[in-house]
């Protein structure tokens, strides 16, 4: 599966927020372990609506957890 040119900060900001797990964030955002794997390793884009929850547990703007790399 290739990559998506949506990029993301995801573990970075994790590890900001008390060492977050990705169990813990999938189960703020309403999503399994695995879809947030996927979204870190950027083999696949969140939908619109799980990227802003993602944003909101990670409590960051969307711009800095996601972006586009054109």
């Amino acid at each position: 599966m290739a990559k998506t040119l949506v990029r993301n900060n995801i573990r970075k900001l994790r590890f900001e927020q008390d060492e977050m797990t990705q169990q813990r964030l999938a189960e703020m955002v309403g999503v399994t372990r695995q879809t947030i794997v996927a979204i870190e390793k950027e083999k696949y884009s969140p939908s619109l609506e799980a990227a802003f929850k993602i944003a909101l547990a990670l409590k960051k703007p969307l711009d800095e957890v996601f972006y586009y790399d054109a």
